[in-house]
């Protein structure tokens, strides 16, 4: 919106608001204003950033929810108007917007409420004649109970693994098919939930530096292994991590029969998962520790839980302890 637009539709929805580009994504272009002067600044700051980053300089506004959850739902759509989803993933620890750790089921979701959210997600996607694979992303407001459209990916997401290890649906496979014009194959009463999924981001950067990118060549690359565990990447020793693009060098998902068995299976896999070279500082030691923190293992936290809780600090106290 400009500026009056904007002024106008903040005071209606009241604030905290948030402003986004609308082609943004990575958690870039975004900005929370509390008061109208905070807004003007946001708008034209965000604006500027869009431009800059995405060669388009539209802005929304929503309502902000301060402490909330962030749970997707994966669909797959048909040309002939066949829909289903494959359950929830958990998206909730993030830093600086972007997510860090996935997991699926959601330690926070009834068995209602994932119901209710997959129902929305499919009338999404059928309202928009939507074709292919596709993630609808869900604020959900877990003191109210509550869940609040955000936004759609129309892509595979990073993520995609921690779903296809519950669900035993193999997305990738199931796009091409669509793309190649067959019909979906499964109903949604095929789509059945088990075990447990997570996957930590194996990012290029040094967590005890809020995590700062960290490029160079990787001298050293040993990857985990045995059952349950899959790494996805493209990094192999001699391979140089730039530093103009994303930082995520591989993906590490884990699957078990339970989340505490999922969490010690990650933890194991961490600790065998070497990439090593100059200068190359990697979110492993993060992941490690995350893996012990007690109010991860609780799974009763929101998305400013990385700004609340100094996951690595927390865990050099409790080893000199």
């Amino acid at each position: 919106p400009d500026i009056e637009t904007g002024k106008k539709w903040a005071a209606e929805i009241g604030y905290p608001v948030i402003i986004k580009a609308t082609a943004g994504g990575g958690g870039k272009g975004i900005r929370v204003a509390r008061t109208e002067e905070e807004l003007v600044k946001g708008i034209e700051i965000t604006q500027k950033e869009a431009q800059a980053a995405f060669g388009n300089p539209g802005v929304y506004l929503e309502k902000y929810i301060e402490f909330f959850r962030h749970c997707e739902i994966q669909v797959l759509a048909d040309a002939y108007g066949n829909v289903i989803h494959l359950g929830e993933r958990d998206c909730t620890v993030q830093r600086r917007m972007q997510k860090l750790v996935e997991e699926a089921p959601s330690p926070a979701l009834s068995a209602e409420r994932r119901a209710e959210m997959g129902e929305a997600a499919v009338k999404a996607a059928i309202a928009c004649n939507y074709e292919g694979a596709g993630t609808i992303e869900f604020i959900y407001d877990y003191k109210e109970d509550k869940f609040y459209f955000m936004e759609m990916n129309t892509r595979i997401q990073v993520e995609h693994p921690v779903t296809e290890w519950v669900t035993g649906v193999d997305l990738v496979q199931q796009q091409l098919k669509i793309a190649s014009g067959e019909k979906l194959a499964l109903k949604q009463e095929d789509i059945q939930l088990k075990g447990w999924a997570i996957e930590c981001r194996i990012n290029a950067e040094n967590a005890y530096k809020n995590f700062m990118p960290s490029a160079g060549t990787v001298e050293t690359y040993i990857t985990p292994g045995g059952p349950g565990v899959r790494i996805d990447s493209a990094v192999y020793p001699g391979y140089t991590i730039p530093p103009y693009y994303d930082s995520m060098v591989a993906k590490l998902i884990v699957h078990a029969d339970t989340r505490e068995e999922a969490i010690a299976r990650m933890k194991r896999a961490l600790s065998e998962f070497v990439v090593e070279g100059p200068g190359i500082n990697t979110t492993i030691p993060f992941h490690l520790a995350l893996m012990d923190n007690e109010v991860f293992k609780s799974g009763k936290f929101n998305t400013k839980f990385l700004e609340e809780n100094d996951v690595l600090n927390a865990k050099k106290e409790t080893v000199k302890n």
